[in-house]
């Protein structure tokens, strides 16, 4: 089993990070002392889901360019400038964030006046370059050889997985029905059958009661954390389980995870257009969603016991 490589941390990207740390805790002393309340949440959510959010993206987007070999200094020196790329856009995204909360402003689909929209253009515009910066890093990540193949896998395909999770946030940016028959300001929505600021879960704000699109954005965007840690567990794990210990094997049930990863975000996607809450799920979403775990866990059991010697292979 190959040994993690030495870390070398891109520091735009880290200092983000703990800049990031700073503000969530601003946000949470906001939630506590200012009772405002914005489209039906807390005014100081929003900034406080968005710091967390880019911190861990800033934090994993710094190891992955580190992971690069330093013997291939074009590539690095390509990723470092696209990794600064994207630290320069969050930073954009984040004060105009935190701005319009202090204001007791919606940042959001804000187009009430010339210069909300503008600001809403700008931040469409910086989201939309911290992920073209992402798509260098992840071409390099294809091409370069990263070591123990599960855990390539799990690195290659959680950012690829990540591209399309920052993509899917796009569905949320179209004017939806009520909005073209009643123009109020706000063009675009995060929930699919109702207006936004409904009933929703405990800080998260997802719809209790329709489908609501940050979901599958947030899935998506995380397997750039999910897959990985899973790749770091199951070499934990190899230290208990003989089977594990075999890369290939790992890669195997890493090809599992990955597999019903994607199916869980395609039928959240799913889900959500079709205006249906997820903590409301219908019986045929209940019904794919056990038929994806039962896939997934029997073809990772039968991958254990072949290489345990219970089935030939």
């Amino acid at each position: 089993m190959n040994s993690l490589p030495a870390i070398r941390w891109h520091r735009p990207l880290i200092w983000l990070a703990m800049a990031m740390a700073v503000v969530a805790t601003a946000a949470l002393v906001g939630l506590a002392v200012d009772p405002r309340v914005i489209t039906g949440a807390p005014l100081w959510a929003k900034p406080l889901k968005f710091a967390i959010s880019v911190g861990l993206y800033a934090v994993t987007l710094s190891w992955l360019i580190g992971l690069l070999p330093g013997a291939f200094a074009g590539r690095r020196r390509l990723a470092w400038w696209a990794g600064t790329v994207a630290a320069v856009f969050l930073v954009v995204e984040m004060v105009i964030i935190v701005g319009a909360a202090a204001a007791g402003l919606t940042s959001h689909f804000n187009v009430s006046t010339a210069f909300h929209a503008a600001l809403w253009s700008v931040m469409a515009a910086s989201i939309v370059t911290v992920w073209v910066a992402a798509v260098p890093i992840a071409i390099l990540l294809l091409r370069t050889d990263l070591g123990d193949p599960a855990r390539a896998l799990a690195i290659r395909s959680g950012l690829l997985i990540a591209l399309v999770g920052m993509g899917l946030a796009f569905l949320m940016t179209g004017p939806t029905a009520a909005q073209l028959d009643d123009y109020q300001g706000i063009v675009g929505a995060h929930t699919v059958g109702v207006a936004d600021g409904g009933p929703g879960l405990p800080l998260l704000g997802w719809s209790t009661v329709a489908g609501d699109l940050r979901i599958p954005h947030f899935v998506g965007m995380h397997a750039l954390q999910v897959l990985p840690l899973a790749a770091l567990l199951l070499e934990a794990l190899a230290r208990r389980i003989p089977a594990l210990a075999r890369p290939l094997v790992r890669r195997g049930i890493l090809r599992v995870l990955v597999g019903l990863y994607l199916g869980v975000l395609a039928l959240v996607t799913g889900q959500a257009l079709a205006g249906q809450s997820i903590v409301q799920p219908n019986a045929l979403v209940i019904a794919i969603a056990a038929a994806l775990f039962a896939a997934a866990a029997a073809t990772i059991a039968v991958t254990l016991r072949r290489e345990s010697g219970g089935v030939p292979g």
